[in-house]
């Protein structure tokens, strides 16, 4: 018998030592994995301000870490003597993204909500359309968008970069709200129906502040599609509506003849340095958003 408790007890400790290294190796294996994911992510955004902050005879050093540090570049991307009008860019980039964001979150939020609550012929079409309106190639409309808004006289201004903006960005607001709208129980609003809610104060009162999440979620998503979309504004925009993408594929350097490559890094840096800011502060917005079905 104490052969037999013995035998048991040491098959029992190798089994609980076998288990302890699998999961010590299954979480070394996350750390490694994530490590490896942010430093592939990190790196060019890294390089990017290394060369932003050099100077233009050291562009192509490389020294890992700043050398031969300036301020020059960010003089040059902001220097309406050159015509690098980066300041107006952002300001027009900020306007367009803003409007194309709430523009679609109006009309994305209600649709979302009528397409996972209501039951009606061709709601799966409709779901489709959307879809495939998603994946529709932009190149495809540059030209008839370009006929059309010459006709008019729509070249140049800001409805004709903020609405393609929105037939971009609404499938992709619908989409994502949906399938969140979905995943919230019935049991809600019929609770704030017998309490005397009608079905608006109960969308009003229940369903937004729980959908809150989700809805800043795909608000963050929008306007970072609007604020990197570039070849409708190379097309239909000119030097008083550029945005920001267009305005730096535009740039000069100092040196005539020459690349502007740290003035554009200098430019793309103070472009995404606020995005990544604005994401790192809402950040539990963002990843409650995530967590809660927002985005599949």
């Amino acid at each position: 018998m104490s052969t037999t408790t013995s035998t048991v007890a040491s098959h029992t400790a190798a089994a609980k030592s076998v288990a302890r290294r699998r999961e010590t190796w299954a979480s070394a294996r996350t750390y490694i994995s994530a490590a490896v994911i942010v430093i592939w992510c990190l790196l060019p955004v890294y390089w990017m301000i290394v060369t932003a902050f050099r100077e233009v005879g050291y562009t192509y050093d490389s020294a890992p870490f700043f050398t031969h540090v300036t301020l020059d570049n960010f003089k040059t991307a902001f220097s309406s003597e050159m015509g690098n009008h980066l300041d107006r860019a952002l300001l027009n980039s900020l306007f367009i993204a803003g409007v194309t964001t709430i523009v679609a979150l109006i009309f994305g939020v209600f649709t979302a909500y009528a397409l996972a609550r209501l039951t009606f012929r061709g709601k799966y079409l409709v779901l489709g359309v959307i879809l495939g309106a998603s994946m529709f190639p932009g190149v495809a409309i540059v030209t008839p968008l370009f006929q059309l808004f010459g006709n008019i006289g729509w070249i140049g201004t800001y409805q004709a970069l903020i609405i393609p903006n929105i037939s971009f960005v609404l499938p992709l607001t619908v989409y994502t709200l949906t399938s969140f709208f979905r995943e919230m129980p019935w049991e809600l609003e019929e609770a704030a129906r017998i309490d005397g809610c009608t079905q608006g104060q109960a969308f009003r009162r229940i369903i937004m502040p729980l959908a809150a999440p989700a809805v800043f979620t795909t608000a963050i998503l929008a306007f970072i599609a609007a604020w990197n979309e570039y070849l409708i504004a190379s097309i239909l925009s000119n030097d008083a509506t550029q945005t920001v993408t267009v305005a730096i594929a535009r740039f000069a350097g100092a040196e005539p003849h020459q690349e502007p490559y740290t003035a554009v890094m200098a430019a793309g840096t103070v472009v995404t340095i606020p995005l990544v800011i604005l994401v790192l502060i809402f950040q539990r917005k963002i990843v409650a958003g995530l967590t809660a079905g927002a985005v599949k």
